[in-house]
């Protein structure tokens, strides 16, 4: 199959993909890998693969495909083919929830750029960089990574990037109980998907909607989190997308729980952790167990909340979850507390205050935790967060958090 021939099937394909018939599309890109002889051709189609594996929750064939991309790069010898075949390295193991990976090869994008093109992915390199470390509950390396990203996006006018960043520090202020932020930053992407997103993709929509959804429920607003949760849904069962079908699903049975409604919540927790387990995604898996554990709590199943929490505890800790693991610990205690169980008690009272320390999860200046209860906070430009109010009322000279690290220890 020569250059031209691999141009047009490739074209097909991605017409196919577009129209919704991927399995065709797929089909039209596996005969062109196995057939041209045009490494930059294979090199495109082997891109193609990867964001429609991607886009299915297909984890494990996207990295397949992505290293098989990194051996055409090299045999194309060319720096941009390089960066972009390492950045879908990243990528793949980022949604397989391999954290430390996705970190290594992200860094290795960084360190390997220097053309325009290059320098165009460094947006989205910070991003997948960004997720990583949130996924460890590193937030202050996390929120550095997403404003980096953000000032890619702005430099280089790149809307579709900041759609995305702007959902990635959603799902970060969601994290750390800032809920107003955690709902601004979805509502500002479904602006940027409204005012440019004509010929984007669908994908786009759904994903601002998802994250808004999440933010409403935090906030109590659960007829507005249903409403963004069943539009978002909608476009997931037509585009076939997965990943996405199974955090909607998570999301409702979450808006259940909140309602008290533990009977239809179950079920819905079930669809979720069956879509999750099917697509490898065990962040999600952690999620849905919490929520399980919760709802557990509510019928005064203590045994089986326990149950839940202990596999939940096993997933935390094999992917370096810190922030799962500070919930469970936190749950533990009250089920402890409830059961008059003292010396487990203490126990994990000891440890979630140990996760606290290490996340640096409490303001440099009042001393109090942050992410305990819904709390306004402010970033200061070195990404260590602080409640706006202590910034507000003490002012600052500079970071207290920084100042502390950056007093070393004498010699005794």
């Amino acid at each position: 199959m020569g250059q031209d021939q691999t141009k047009q099937q490739i074209e097909k394909g991605l017409h196919l993909y577009q129209s919704n018939q991927t399995e065709k599309a797929l089909r039209v890109w596996m005969r062109v890998l196995e057939k041209s002889a045009d490494p930059a051709g294979r090199f495109r189609v082997l891109g193609c693969l990867i964001t429609a594996h991607a886009e299915m929750g297909r984890y494990k064939d996207m990295l397949k495909f992505a290293v098989v991309q990194i051996d055409t790069a090299r045999e194309l010898e060319d720096p941009d083919y390089l960066t972009e075949s390492y950045l879908n390295l990243a990528r793949s193991n980022e949604k397989l929830c391999e954290f430390q990976k996705t970190i290594s090869y992200c860094k290795t994008c960084l360190n390997m750029q220097g053309t325009t093109v290059s320098l165009q992915l460094n947006g989205q390199v910070s991003l997948s960089m960004g997720n990583a470390f949130l996924g460890l509950s590193i937030f202050q390396k996390a929120l550095e990574c997403f404003e980096k990203a953000l000032r890619y996006a702005h430099n280089n006018d790149d809307k579709m990037l900041e759609c995305r960043v702007c959902c990635s520090l959603g799902n970060f202020y969601t994290q750390i109980k800032d809920y107003e932020k955690a709902l601004f930053f979805p509502c500002k992407a479904a602006e940027l998907v409204n005012d440019y997103g004509k010929g984007w993709s669908l994908k786009y929509r759904a994903m601002s909607q998802y994250h808004m959804a999440v933010a409403y429920r935090k906030l109590g607003r659960l007829a507005d989190a249903m409403d963004c949760c069943e539009e978002s849904m909608k476009i997931a069962l037509q585009h076939g997308d997965r990943p996405l079908q199974a955090l909607c699903l998570l999301c409702f049975a979450d808006i259940h729980r909140s309602r008290r409604d533990v009977q239809t919540a179950f079920p819905r927790y079930d669809s979720s952790m069956s879509i999750m387990t099917e697509i490898g995604n065990r962040l999600g898996l952690i999620q849905v167990l919490l929520g399980m554990t919760k709802c557990w709590m509510i019928q005064k199943e203590l045994d089986k909340a326990l149950e839940s929490i202990e596999k939940a505890q096993e997933l935390a800790e094999g992917l370096g979850n810190k922030l799962g693991l500070l919930k469970l610990h936190c749950l533990c205690e009250r089920i402890y507390r409830t059961k008059e169980q003292q010396r487990e008690l203490r126990d994990h009272v000891v440890k979630f205050h140990e996760c606290v320390e290490e996340m640096e999860l409490y303001c440099g200046m009042c001393g109090e935790s942050i992410g305990e209860k819904n709390n306004q906070l402010q970033a200061l430009p070195c990404s260590h967060f602080f409640h706006l109010k202590c910034l507000q009322t003490n002012g600052t000279r500079g970071c207290p958090n920084c100042r502390r690290l950056s007093v070393k220890p004498g010699y005794v």
